[in-house]
């Protein structure tokens, strides 16, 4: 999971809004809880290509903060609309996506922040929490690789392509046994087939 330190976070993680969380009102008393609950307009898709959370889309937080002796814990949800393309019938869907957090963001010279990687947990930039990448990761993990517009989508008739949820129950194509095909070919050819027509003119 990517961590927010270094410079570049510093430059991102300036105010508290959006998925930016300031913590100084917590304090650091073990125990101390804040409740947050707060609108976040994507300004670009969160997500996979079939199926996202779309950019301009309304995300809402429903966050508990609450100091630990290590660092800031952050549980609650993060929910919104979803946007895909069915990979069965390749309709386009809407739907709605709840993702359940619970990250660990460390103190900055926290035995915690101390003896792990950068990559491993998530820390504090300045009393600042920056929950962007803490979304990205559970949705990635949340979303469908292969997204369906109902979980029996019956998908594209083979033969001509057309949905099956609009085909109907009696849809069907006729399919010759390729074995047969030449023999059909030439009963349609022989002169008594030939005979026949020509009596029946």
């Amino acid at each position: 999971m990517p961590a927010a330190t270094g410079s570049g976070s510093r430059r991102r993680t300036q105010t508290d809004a959006g998925f930016v969380l300031d913590t100084r009102s917590l304090g650091r008393a073990p125990g101390s809880r804040r409740e947050i609950q707060r609108t976040v307009v994507l300004p670009d898709k969160i997500g996979l290509d079939l199926v996202n959370i779309p950019a301009g889309a309304e995300v809402r937080l429903d966050l508990t903060l609450q100091a630990v002796s290590e660092g800031v814990l952050v549980t609650g949800t993060a929910s919104g609309p979803i946007a895909g393309e069915c990979s069965r019938c390749l309709e386009q869907f809407t739907d709605h996506l709840e993702l359940e957090l619970t990250e660990l963001f460390a103190y900055p010279n926290s035995a915690t922040e101390q003896t792990t990687e950068e990559d491993e947990i998530y820390r504090l930039v300045d009393d600042l929490i920056d929950l962007e990448p803490v979304v990205v990761d559970a949705a990635g993990l949340e979303l469908p690789l292969q997204p369906l517009c109902e979980p029996d989508c019956a998908g594209l008739c083979p033969e001509c392509g057309v949905r099956m949820a609009i085909a109907g129950s009696d849809h069907s194509h006729e399919i010759l046994d390729p074995r047969w095909a030449g023999l059909a070919n030439f009963a349609a050819d022989s002169p008594a087939s030939a005979s026949g027509d020509a009596a029946a003119e």
